[in-house]
């Protein structure tokens, strides 16, 4: 997916692909930035800016960037992980708790 955010500090239009799955309704992306001891500069931009655009397969929407809480970041982490093996490799290196972002449509 292409997450579109404006820049916290520049108020500049950013895109970044990320990796996403669907939990229900909504879009989930994990702010691991490969496993950097930093958050990526997106994750700042939905705390400044939450509403974002997402372009997810042939579809472009606005949505609201939310950050979660535990369990829930948990929860949903660890359902990435399945996906992916390389987030438990992330989560090791990052020396950090790596924030989990839902995604959800405005209608």
């Amino acid at each position: 997916m292409l997450l579109h955010t404006t820049g916290a500090k520049s108020g500049k239009e950013r895109v970044n692909p990320l990796v996403t799955f669907e939990d229900g309704d909504r879009l989930v992306v994990v702010a691991s930035k490969g496993g950097a001891p930093s958050h990526p500069d997106w994750y700042y931009n939905v705390l400044a800016n939450p509403l974002v655009s997402v372009e997810f397969g042939t579809e472009k929407f606005q949505a609201r960037a939310t950050v979660t809480s535990e369990p829930e970041r948990t929860r949903l982490y660890e359902k990435m992980e399945s996906k992916m093996a390389s987030f438990s490799e992330y989560k090791e290196k990052a020396g950090r708790v790596i924030p989990v972002v839902t995604l959800s449509r405005i209608s």
